[in-house]
């Protein structure tokens, strides 16, 4: 079927099989767009009863009209038969997301709950969905929950006739007839008997369960001792198989799993009622919103379309400027730029990350005028709380950055101390050509690829030499150099240039975090722990929201040994910044080392759901891939780790990260010659941190293997503080 048009159809790629029939992705060539592409079996076409139940099905469907349900566009004919044309969705479903110990809570929560809603609004239409399985929920990039394939769906409450109406569903056994999925079979339906909604609450219970603890709950070799299973027998009780699993949510597992129907909850709004209570109010499952704020990417409407970095740079130092007003809470950039270039609605974005208000705007660059659009939205209605328009020259910049701040500090009726002012009035440069070097740097900086640190490190060198006064500048050159020779090249070069740039940062402004975090990371590398331990506490006590004083403060720790302060810092870094995923996994590690084994599986599986996320929109994210799969390894996801490994290395396969962190993954799946084959090779590429080698918990399987012992030598002869 690939490259066959129907219609005005053209099939591009096959997805996948549905209840009614196979799937395609297809390219409207009227409208210019993609959409999915339903193909009826040929039995159905030649049936005509049935093919106009499925139509009256269809349309029931396709009134529904809920954000969480897949939306049908319509029925058509060609000269290869019946298909349905749908909306295109895109991103996880939910059985790719489960791992082998299931999903957080909050993953758990953030999914269950609109899945809930969406069946909900098809109960009410009296539409019942019949094949409800976790290959059926999608998860988009963008975190909306979408429910796929009511192919199978039987229609009630007076959308089918009186006769369809009392008929039983058809019979496992019967040819030809594919009537669900048994794991997620109801056992009225595994029986063939007559259902309706319950059924449907049945296999949410089902999907709780397995997204809770990552197993079924019913088992069976073959689908008759399955269906025996469903049944007779009572599964495991949640919380044996996760001791951190609330009674609560226990509680509505055990209820939506009653064998008799009438003993289960008798409505989907039920289900999700108690879902809402889980730990009290939703509202009080999640930090309150209170006052807070995400700043978005701004828009380039320059002529050239070349201003992504003075854009994203903008939305940065907003970042950066409202940070500092102690009673309001702001989105980590992490956080706020996984929306950029979404079409995903203000409100959806405010309820992923929890805030009250999302600041978004444009800007257009032309020569040396600057025009600069800002508005500030409330995301309970979507109304804006203000707005405005600047029309100025480029040197106006800083002006327009402290007005706007501003302008939110006071729409929010948050405030700024006269000490948090003057520290962002002295962060601020003189030269309009040294801050857009700057800004450049920042975004090569993000990149993490060793060409883009050394774009970077070249940018805020030339910032520096245009205005010799700005500390964020050389606080930049010192940061680049230090993650040069983490990663990349360990020579004394780069050690000794972040050493005197992290100094030259201090000196000229001592009240700047980010210069005393670069300061920190910069001395940690050269062994001096004393000394790095008082920068990054200094940075932490002038900005208690910097990331990066948290999470280096923390990998020191872990390199001097210090596993149980690392891990209290990672746990810190995680909060300021939740949707960073290495925070956690560092932190997995250190409770590994610190033999807490049920705490760094809880971590693990965090890394990997805030992974999932970020490669939905990034997904040649190479750092994202190596690091994930070392997660997966832990949790016991062998397969998809190998795709992703795999996929790392073919991007970048000299990289000495990726070799290291590969080296990882090795030496937990027992390959002990190629593990350390790629430390090797790291080290020879650049990569060369023995203290980190050293502590590192993946590497324990290697700790008496001679060459690992021979590569620990190697690094002790290499390093630049070694007697």
């Amino acid at each position: 079927m690939i490259g066959k048009t129907l219609s005005h159809y053209r099939i591009v790629d096959k997805i996948g099989k549905g209840g009614m029939g196979e799937v395609y992705k297809a390219e409207d060539t009227n409208l210019h767009r993609h959409v999915a592409l339903k193909v009826l079996p040929p039995e159905m076409a030649k049936d005509p009863d049935r093919l106009e139940r499925f139509r009256r099905e269809a349309q029931a469907i396709a009134a529904l009209n809920h954000p969480n349900i897949v939306t049908i566009h319509s029925i058509e004919d060609s000269e290869a038969g019946q298909f349905i044309t749908m909306e295109l969705v895109e991103g996880h479903s939910l059985d790719e997301m489960i791992t082998a110990d299931g999903l957080s809570l909050e993953g758990l929560l953030e999914i269950s709950e609109p899945l809930v809603k969406a069946l909900a609004a098809a109960h009410q239409k009296g539409i019942t969905h019949r094949d409800l399985k976790p290959a059926n929920v999608m998860v988009t990039a963008d975190g909306v929950v979408k429910i796929l394939d009511f192919g199978l769906a039987k229609l009630q409450h007076g959308l089918e006739s009186a006769e369809e109406r009392d008929l039983p569903t058809q019979a496992l056994t019967q040819e030809g007839m594919v009537v669900g999925t048994v794991p997620y079979m109801s056992p009225e339906q595994v029986q063939g008997m007559a259902i309706d909604h319950r059924t449907d609450i049945f296999s949410v219970g089902v999907i709780l369960y397995e997204m809770a603890t990552g197993k079924r709950p019913f088992k069976g070799e073959s689908s008759a001792s399955l269906i025996s299973a469903i049944l007779r027998d009572t599964p495991p009780a949640v919380t044996e198989l996760r001791g951190d699993v609330p009674r609560d949510l226990a509680r509505i597992i055990g209820l939506c799993l009653e064998k008799e129907p009438k003993r289960r909850y008798q409505a989907a709004e039920e289900v999700l009622e108690d879902l809402a209570k889980l730990g009290g109010d939703k509202a009080k499952t999640k930090e309150d919103t209170g006052r807070s704020v995400a700043v978005l990417p701004f828009v380039d409407m320059s002529p050239e379309k070349d201003q992504d970095y003075f854009c994203e740079g903008l939305a940065e130092e907003l970042i950066n400027a409202l940070v500092k007003s102690e009673d309001l809470r702001v989105a980590s950039r992490t956080s706020s730029f996984r929306f950029k270039g979404t079409q995903t609605d203000v409100r959806e974005i405010g309820r992923r990350l929890n805030v009250s208000t999302v600041l978004e705007g444009s800007v257009r660059k032309a020569g040396n005028h600057l025009r600069i659009t800002a508005q500030l939205i409330n995301v309970a209605d979507g109304y804006n709380l203000w707005s405005d328009r600047y029309d100025r020259e480029l040197k106006d910049v800083f002006a327009i950055q402290d007005e706007i701040a501003g302008s939110i500090v006071e729409a929010l009726q948050a405030t700024l101390s006269p000490k948090e002012k003057r520290a962002a009035e002295k962060g601020a440069p003189v030269d309009v050509q040294a801050y857009d070097y700057y800004l450049r740097g920042r975004k090569y900086f993000y990149e993490f690829r060793e060409k883009s640190f050394q774009l970077a490190r070249q940018m805020f060198s030339r910032a520096s030499v245009l205005d010799e006064g700005y500390a964020r500048a050389y606080a930049g050159v010192a940061d680049c150099c230090s993650i040069l020779y983490m990663y990349y090249d360990a020579s004394e070069e780069n050690l000794t240039e972040a050493d005197t740039a992290s100094r030259k940062a201090v000196e000229i402004d001592p009240e700047s975090a980010e210069a005393h975090a670069s300061r920190g990371l910069a001395v940690s590398l050269s062994g001096e722990y004393e000394e790095a331990n008082k920068e990054f506490e200094k940075a932490i006590e002038l900005n208690a929201k910097l990331f990066e004083a948290h999470y280096f403060y923390a990998r020191s720790l872990y390199s001097q040994g210090e596993m149980e302060n690392a891990a209290r810092r990672f746990e810190e870094a995680s909060k300021v910044n939740p949707e960073d995923y290495q925070s956690p996994l560092f932190l997995a590690q250190a409770y590994l080392a610190l033999g807490r084994r049920a705490h760094a599986s809880a971590s693990f599986k965090r890394v990997v759901e805030i992974v999932k996320r970020h490669l939905a929109f990034h997904a040649d994210d190479v750092r994202a891939l190596y690091l994930g799969a070392g997660a997966l390894v832990e949790l016991g996801e062998m397969e998809l780790a190998q795709r992703w490994v795999d996929k790392a290395l073919a991007i970048d396969p000299d990289d000495p990260s990726v070799l290291y962190n590969v080296a990882c993954s090795y030496a937990q799946l027992g390959e002990n010659e190629k593990a350390i084959d790629c430390l090797e090779k790291s080290i020879t590429t650049g990569m060369g941190q023995k203290e980190w080698i050293e502590n590192d918990p993946y590497f324990d399987p290697l700790r008496k293997h001679p060459r690992f012992q021979a590569l620990l030598e190697r690094l002790d002869q290499m390093s630049p503080h070694s007697e």
